[in-house]
């Protein structure tokens, strides 16, 4: 095949015009990163928790410590990382756990308290906000979590 075929020609403008596109919105739209929320004022170095200890860390995909309170992410379900049912709840925690830690690191977040404050465990019952958007609804849209619904899936 050569670059005088029809078929080659139209493929290559196609792919010219969607890079020009791409371009055009990446430089009209404008930067979230750069012009965080005033209202996102938590932030901390988060790592993997391990031991007794725990201050500021994560404990799986929709648990986490900050500044000593435990926190669950009030609107997602994670797999779990500490008894997963099967082989794949275990991956697929564990994939959660390090993309939440990520999006925790990544600036500036809210907590927010949408209905009850604790859970049945005494955990504190937030939703993390970050430029008005829920860092669960991230984990959702990246099949890494469910919304939360009540009561825990089996992933299995």
């Amino acid at each position: 095949m050569n670059g005088s075929h029809p078929r080659f020609a139209l493929a290559l403008a196609g792919l010219a015009l969607a890079a020009a596109l791409s371009l055009t919105f990446a430089l009209a739209a404008p930067s979230r990163a750069a012009d965080p929320d005033p209202a996102d004022h938590e932030s901390a170095a988060f790592v993997g928790c391990h031991g007794a200890h725990r201050v500021t860390c994560v404990v799986d995909g929709d648990t986490f410590w900050y500044l000593g309170t435990k926190i669950r992410i009030a609107d997602i379900n994670a797999p779990e990382l500490g008894h997963p049912g099967c082989p794949y709840e275990a991956a697929l925690a564990e994939a959660a756990t390090t993309r939440l830690t990520d999006l925790l690191n990544a600036g500036p977040f809210s907590l927010v308290t949408e209905g009850r404050e604790t859970d049945k465990y005494g955990r504190a019952l937030r939703v993390v906000v970050r430029n008005g958007a829920s860092l669960g609804a991230v984990l959702e849209d990246e099949g890494l979590a469910e919304h939360w619904h009540g009561h825990r899936r089996n992933w299995c």
